[in-house]
């Protein structure tokens, strides 16, 4: 019948009738292309369900439904060949089915925790809010994600509590010129969904929520917490990037989260955690520097093994063969930019002599460095904040004040200059920017405003906020002479070594008067003193250490002490009395292996702690000591391996991981 009466229309009519039905054909195909995915208008179409595009393995999903589907996640914990001390951890974002498998190394073993489940069986919800003020119509920005993780998940093979965060962790972005995927690295697992901006002149919208955007404004935003803090007022006025950033999670493993001690022991354990358990802040928007850095995780999880390197002895290293990796594509692909403003002598002013000479060493090197300082921000991969914590206290703290406001009022108004002249601060809200200080006070001086930030500090104290993943335990060095910084290094052979244990220094802070309560003159075998009588170029102290078999390294007002260097320097195994001190290189190192830690209580048995060690095994740990010494030294003009290379090394190898590989 249609047919027939079609046949009988004017050709003007039919004409009419094909134009009418085109365009509402195309009206339905615009619609659906523009408003969010499960929309009502969806189910005119016969779609019924919507594919994530770039992840092939993910699931698609009923439009009506406003579930979030999250798949498995993998996570890979290596162990070295011990079994005894935990060495790198990756993790893993292929998706896997739900079970516990040994991979075919007898050391490596993968466990993948179904997140899709909570622990009744039933799917978990998600809130998914988006603030009007967070949606840009800007080439560059991309609304993050800020909240808190949902539920805590058991799992009997480790017998470690994780934090079980839904998520979408695959997404797909699109350039104004059409290209997928433009250069911005998958998100990993264990974030909160990530909102695709699917054109640059379009409202944004989440590949994983039925909600409009009127709807979704009216939502109540997430409470403030910890751990969902916003960047501080000062770098969020700049009127440049106004979206939410995600700040870092830190998710303790609960175990270890409440001890007054941590051991050598759990210090490893949670260094074992820390690549899955902390989460960086998630870049803004895309980064060719971010992928270079990904692209090189990748490379470092699958490292070639090394078998027998002439410079590096593999006892030392908890993985020698991903080290030595890391180590080469750190001298290939990284580039660093050094901040140029800020005034002097607190900003580019380095001390080369004293206790706090790291931070002047590193600082006067790094600068000088053709190699790694890029003058174009755009290709560095890290940004260096070049100030010295110890001018900032000589010229900024007004004496017998007890306030430090002034100082860090400094370093914020500094950061407000930077996030306003540059974008580079906003947006990782300083992931990847790092500072190196060694004062005992920077790390109470940065934790406010610098807290997102790589810091490399002396004072690396577990119970002041140092961060497993994030920050870098840095080496205190005292350097009498900075012209010739190794002069005296070196130190008897082992038959010459006629001194049990050695100490000498100033009573600061608690332990030390313990120390000398117990051992002074008590023992022809223990020479513990105060402060020695001074004699030009220190002469008698370093003699003691030259002679000694092992040198006692006990904090004093805070866990870090140049005597741990000074030990290697002058070829003795340190004893390292400091409750919660994290040591330098902790991430590459295996400290065990040629030093001694002391619990602080145990300072009366120190005697019976170290001739409990057997002759064959000191001599062992003395030999490594001079082997690990190449990492201690600097050198006027920096070498493959030393102090200088192992601290930047650091930095990198903590920002690498922080983001994931694919």
């Amino acid at each position: 019948m249609g047919q027939e009466l079609f046949s009988f229309c004017p050709t003007e009519a039919r004409r009419l009738l094909w134009i009418v039905g085109m365009l509402f054909a195309l009206i339905l195909v615009l619609q659906h292309l523009e408003l969010p995915y499960g929309s009502h208008l969806s189910s005119v179409l016969s779609a019924r369900q919507v594919p994530v595009e770039n992840n092939s393995s993910s699931r698609a999903r009923d439009p009506s439904s406003n579930v979030n589907m999250v798949g498995n996640e993998s996570i890979i914990n290596r162990l070295d060949d011990t079994g005894t001390y935990p060495s790198h951890e990756i993790a893993s974002n292929n998706k896997t089915s739900d079970s516990v498998s040994d991979s075919s190394k007898g050391s490596e073993r993968t466990l993948e925790i179904d997140e899709d489940e909570d622990e009744s069986g039933s799917l978990v919800k998600q809130n998914t809010t988006l603030n009007e003020n967070n949606v840009k119509n800007s080439e560059t920005d991309t609304a993050q994600w800020g909240r808190e993780p949902e539920n805590l998940v058991k799992d009997n093979s480790t017998d470690i509590t994780l934090s079980k965060v839904r998520t979408e962790n695959e997404s797909s972005t699109t350039d104004p010129g059409g290209n997928s995927n433009a250069g911005f690295p998958t998100t990993p697992h264990a974030y909160p969904p990530v909102v695709v901006e699917t054109d640059a002149r379009a409202p944004i919208i989440s590949v994983d929520s039925n909600v409009t955007l009127a709807e979704r404004d009216q939502t109540p935003s997430p409470e403030k917490t910890e751990n969902s803090e916003q960047l501080h007022g000062g770098l969020n006025e700049t009127g440049k990037d106004s979206s939410v950033t995600r700040v870092p999670v830190v998710i303790k493993v609960p175990e270890l989260s409440t001890l007054d001690v941590y051991t050598i022991s759990d210090m490893n354990k949670l260094l074992h955690h820390s690549r899955t358990l902390y989460h960086s802040v998630i870049p803004q928007w895309s980064s060719s520097a971010d992928q270079e850095m990904q692209d090189a995780a990748s490379q470092i999880e699958n490292a070639p093994i090394i078998k027998n390197d002439p410079n590096l002895y593999a006892p030392l290293y908890r993985n020698v063969s991903m080290f030595k990796r890391s180590y080469e594509l750190m001298e290939n692909t990284l580039k660093v930019y050094v901040y140029r403003e800020g005034q002097r002598p607190i900003m580019h002013t380095p001390v080369l002599k004293g206790i706090y000479a790291s931070e002047g060493w590193f600082m006067k090197q790094l600068e000088d460095h053709k190699k790694f300082v890029t003058k174009d921000p755009q290709k560095a991969h890290l940004y260096y904040l070049p100030f010295s914590s110890r001018m900032l206290e000589e010229r900024l703290y007004v004496q017998n004040s007890h306030s430090r406001k002034n100082l860090v009022q400094y370093l914020k108004d500094y950061l407000d200059m930077i996030a306003s002249k540059y974008p580079f601060w906003n947006r990782t809200g300083g992931a990847d920017h790092f500072l190196v200080a060694c004062h005992d006070w920077a790390p109470a001086e940065t934790k406010e405003y610098m807290d997102k930030c790589i810091r490399s500090l002396c004072n690396a104290d577990m119970k002041e906020g140092f961060v497993f993943g994030k920050d870098v335990s840095l080496p205190e060095t005292y350097v009498q002479n900075a012209r010739n910084p190794l002069r005296d290094l070196g130190g008897n052979r082992p038959s010459k070594r006629t001194t049990l244990a050695f100490f000498a220094g100033s009573l600061h802070g608690y332990v030390r008067p313990i120390l000398l309560q117990h051992w002074e003159n008590k023992d022809p075998d223990m020479k513990i003193f105060g402060k020695l009588p001074k004699i030009k170029g220190n002469k008698n102290y370093v003699r003691h250490m030259k002679s000694s078999k092992y040198c006692i390294c006990a904090k004093g007002y805070e866990v870090n002490s140049p005597r741990v260097v000074e030990a290697i320097f002058y070829e003795c195994v340190p004893v390292i009395i400091s409750d919660n001190f994290v040591p330098p290189f902790f991430e590459v190192l295996k400290w065990e292996s040629f030093a001694v830690f002391v619990l602080e209580k145990d300072i009366p048995n120190l005697k019976s702690i170290l001739l409990s060690i057997p002759k064959k095994r000191y001599l062992q740990m003395q030999m490594r000591v001079k082997r690990v010494q190449q990492h201690f030294l600097w050198h006027a003009k920096p070498e493959k391996y030393d102090i200088f290379h192992m601290i930047l090394h650091s930095i990198w190898y903590n920002r690498l991981h922080q983001i994931k590989p694919r």
